[in-house]
């Protein structure tokens, strides 16, 4: 008889059949995925190099200019997350000592300052409360007149940080900013930023993960030259592909890098060949995910059969009916802004006397389904709730209004 030499044996959870429970998923994010999409997910895998897929990924590519609003032939979906976009984005536009400027209101541009630091970017920080946004002035202050005001004294001349920081006192190559900061549901006006930076001489990168498909977005009409976003927001897709995409500007500051990437993954020049984006041979970079390909590019399909401008309004016109609902239980928006409320995400205040985890643990015990709290600087202070996609109805907003009611008559207040 011989002995065994395994010394792990087989664990006893991967015997037993997968079993997952079916929740609505309100949340900042994974969305749910309709059958269509799971259907285009759950199909035999061909190879990456296989003529099928690369016209998928042509589809997927179309699809993302069209969602974007953009010609850019630099367009393509990252093989992760939109996290992996974010990373892609600045190591390819960023080298060691390049000025980065970052918007910070919530989370993402925490995130974005932090990565472009790892690069070895001089990194340079525009900072605003959680639940406001930023304005041009916000952005470009302390160029012609801002050094002479402040210069006046403390009286007429004080001026907040964030307006002494902005793109004519640091000259950076990128501004990184937030369209849709899910942290604190805020929705950032993008109107006349890409002219700004261009006239210093800047990139503006833009992180629409959350907002694409959910709010306008005109990446060529307002001069973006990097924008991305995930799959798993109102595409409906599962996490896995990112779209982006580079403007001709940020395409040719890429090729004058002086060093290569610090990535071979997110190096955009070969990802750009992989996509058939540089009018080369395609060439292997590496394994994509093929099914996760499928899945976006039949979100993409839903999306242009819907019509972006359709897919505004239902966002809007569903937010608008939760903001209502929750004011009329005596809720209050975290945002105070009408118009700077994300149409994707909606943020209220913890109310007071309760904690937000026994909240959201009622929510998904008792009516399955999942609204968050807070994430990084709004934690503690928010519930978030998120409309996005095909869970953006009317009915869907009734029912978590009907769900939060009984939340806040049944949950413990707290003697604090």
């Amino acid at each position: 008889m011989t002995t065994s030499m395994l010394h792990v044996p087989p664990p006893q959870g991967l015997l037993r059949p997968l079993a997952m429970p079916e929740r609505l998923l309100l949340g900042p994010g994974p969305s749910n995925v309709p059958p269509r999409i799971l259907a285009a997910g759950g199909r035999q895998l061909l190879g990456h190099m296989h003529p099928e897929v690369l016209q998928v990924m042509d589809e997927i590519k179309a699809g993302i200019q069209y969602a974007f609003q953009t010609q850019n032939r630099l367009t393509l979906a990252v093989s992760g997350t939109g996290h992996c976009a974010m990373e892609a984005a600045l190591l390819n536009l960023l080298e060691h000592g390049d000025t980065a400027l970052v918007a910070i209101n919530g989370i993402w541009g925490q995130r974005a300052a932090d990565i472009a630091r790892r690069l070895g970017a001089n990194v340079h920080e525009l900072l605003k409360s959680p639940g406001e946004y930023f304005t041009p002035w916000d952005i470009e202050e302390v160029s012609a007149s801002a050094g002479q005001r402040a210069r006046a004294g403390p009286r007429r001349g004080h001026l907040p940080l964030c307006f002494m920081q902005g793109l004519a006192r640091h000259k950076p190559s990128v501004l990184f900013i937030t369209h849709g900061e899910s942290s604190t549901g805020v929705l950032q006006p993008l109107e006349r930023l890409g002219e700004l930076c261009h006239r210093h001489g800047c990139l503006l990168l833009v992180d629409a993960v959350a907002s694409l498909g959910g709010a306008p977005i005109f990446m060529d009409q307002q001069e973006i030259d990097v924008l991305y976003s995930g799959s798993q927001k109102v595409l409906n897709a599962p996490p896995g592909s990112a779209p982006i995409s580079f403007s001709e500007r940020a395409r040719e500051k890429m090729l004058k890098r002086k060093t290569k990437p610090p990535s071979f993954y997110l190096d955009v020049g070969w990802l750009a060949n992989y996509w058939g984006c540089d009018g080369e041979p395609r060439r292997y970079h590496h394994t994509a995910p093929i099914n996760s390909f499928f899945s976006l590019r039949e979100g993409l399909a839903m999306l242009v059969e819907l019509g972006l401008e359709s897919s505004w309004e239902r966002h809007r016109a569903n937010c608008t009916q939760l903001c209502q609902g929750l004011h009329d239980l005596g809720l209050e928006l975290f945002v105070k802004e009408e118009k700077a409320r994300l149409p994707t995400i909606t943020t209220v205040r913890v109310p007071e006397g309760y904690n937000w985890k026994e909240i959201t643990a009622f929510l998904m015990d008792n009516h399955a389904i999942e609204i968050a709290g807070g994430l990084g600087p709004s934690m503690g202070k928010v519930l978030r709730i998120g409309l996005m996609g095909c869970n953006s109805t009317s009915g869907n907003v009734d029912r978590v209004l009907r769900a939060l009611q009984d939340a806040l008559g049944c949950c413990r207040r707290s003697r604090l």
